[in-house]
């Protein structure tokens, strides 16, 4: 896939990433995250939210690094797959307004208000995550 194309799959609708981090024994963790791409002043960016003190919170503070994976589960199959650095933010201000995005994306816009306050909270961090490989497929089972 190009950027453009890429980009476009993994923005449509209210496709949720597969975020795969590593635990402090080595072990993998997968777990479900609702996202958004940004073109931000360092280069491209995927940008979710987490609690601060979760397992995503904790083990993205420890080793920034981590795969997330967005697919199309019908035929004819298609994925993305990003490699990223995170950083946890915790301005209140940009925390609300990237929650209220994030909320207009997978709730609608008649309730993306209420979800960036519920997400703009103390406890709560904004990740945002220079983008430094992407692999995308379309059409598998073509």
């Amino acid at each position: 896939m190009t950027r453009a194309e890429w980009w476009e799959f993994a923005s449509a609708g209210t496709r949720t990433g597969m975020l795969a981090i590593v635990r402090r024994d080595g072990s993998p963790a997968v777990t479900p995250v609702w996202f958004l791409l940004n073109e931000g002043p360092d280069g491209d960016e995927l940008i979710f939210t987490t609690v601060t003190e979760s397992l995503k919170g904790r083990t993205l503070r420890r080793d920034p690094r981590f795969s997330l994976c967005v697919d199309d589960q019908r035929p004819p199959y298609s994925y993305v797959q990003f490699t990223a650095s995170a950083q946890l933010h915790q301005d209140p201000a940009e925390t609300l307004e990237w929650a209220t995005r994030i909320g207009a994306r997978y709730m609608g816009a008649e309730n993306a208000e209420a979800f960036g306050k519920r997400n703009a909270v103390p406890e709560e961090s904004l990740v945002r995550a220079k983008i430094t490989k992407v692999v995308g497929r379309a059409g598998i089972a073509d």
